[in-house]
């Protein structure tokens, strides 16, 4: 395509459609009419750079333009509480629901990679000694050890913020660093199960793995759900970087770039729900099994919301991604 052609022969319907959207007085019926059909054809106009000639400078005032009349022609959308009621009743549980197939693998194979951590640990005492030396294990693992005592160390209010406010910061960045093939994601994975290992096995090598069961459980369902969540779909937009599938490798980044954000915001509140139980639940004086039930059934519930109501909207068509007609356009529109 010969770009000096092209702009000569379209500048002047750019300017005026630059001219209609800087009038200052109500358009008529007419004007109106003529504004969605020049920001039709300067949306085909884009894209046909885009794809051809890819200018920067022509693209940048065309994109512009684009974006100026689309403003115009749809007008400014604010959110509501329908809004709000609709991600959490359809986008956010489809968006979990269709990621399952990545996060669940990603939860099964990370949990047996903590399992054999804490067994190695466990069981050699060599390992154990390279971790620490013998007078601070016992008083980690002690009864009143750092690991009874950090969970009611602080304010319950002020321990559960700092608790929700790491752990969604970690998930976030499972999700935004996915797009870098995934490996920062494996990295932060791996830090998760290393920590939960040496937790499990200098304790089970003190006798005393029921205990760091009934501290971790409580909480530790729905926070490690929560992350094996964000990883899944952190590996998901990194696969997508190498296989788009059928859309355009952009397009598809777009899309799942977009759900990830949205699932950014779900798993905050249910990493708050999680916090909330680390706060107050964990350290109360609650027995163990009756701690362990609420833990199990945050965790249940949390499933049941993805499986029946994220299933249920996911069939019915959802995705996790904003509206169709807030989306950029993605192929030409005919003029």
């Amino acid at each position: 395509m010969d770009l000096d052609v092209f702009v000569s022969a379209h500048r002047a319907e750019w300017e005026r459609l630059d001219a209609l959207l800087h009038r200052r007085r109500r358009l008529t019926g007419a004007e109106t009419d003529e504004l969605v059909t020049l920001y039709q054809r300067a949306a085909t106009h884009l894209s046909l750079v885009q794809s051809s000639a890819p200018d920067p400078q022509l693209t940048g005032r065309l994109t512009q333009l684009v974006a100026r009349a689309r403003s115009a022609v749809t007008g400014t959308r604010r959110a509501s509480w329908r809004d709000v009621t609709r991600f959490l009743a359809q986008g956010f549980p489809a968006a979990v629901y269709r990621s399952r197939h990545w996060w669940v693998p990603t939860a099964l194979l990370s949990t047996t990679v903590a399992f054999l951590l804490g067994w190695w640990i466990g069981t050699h005492p060599e390992v154990r000694s390279s971790l620490a030396a013998p007078d601070e294990l016992r008083e980690l693992t002690r009864p009143g050890g750092l690991y009874e005592t950090y969970y009611s160390s602080h304010q319950a209010a002020a321990f559960a913020a700092q608790v929700w406010t790491n752990n969604a910061q970690a998930a976030a960045m499972c999700l935004v660093l996915g797009v870098f093939l995934g490996l920062p994601v494996l990295w932060i994975l791996f830090q998760n199960m290393l920590n939960l290992g040496i937790g499990a096995g200098l304790m089970s090598s003190a006798g005393r793995l029921d205990t760091f069961l009934g501290l971790v459980l409580p909480h530790g369902l729905l926070e490690l759900t929560a992350v094996f969540v964000a990883a899944g779909t952190g590996l998901r937009l990194g696969w997508t970087v190498i296989d788009p599938g059928p859309r355009t490798r952009r397009n598809a980044l777009a899309e799942e770039g977009r759900a990830a954000v949205g699932m950014a915001i779900g798993l905050a509140l249910v990493l708050f729900v999680s916090g909330a139980i680390e706060g107050f639940v964990t350290p109360s004086g609650l027995p163990t099994w009756a701690r362990i039930t609420i833990g199990v059934t945050a965790e249940l519930a949390f499933l049941a919301y993805v499986y029946v109501l994220g299933g249920r909207a996911a069939r019915a068509g959802a995705t996790g991604d904003v509206e169709e007609a807030e989306r950029s356009a993605t192929v030409p529109t005919a003029a």
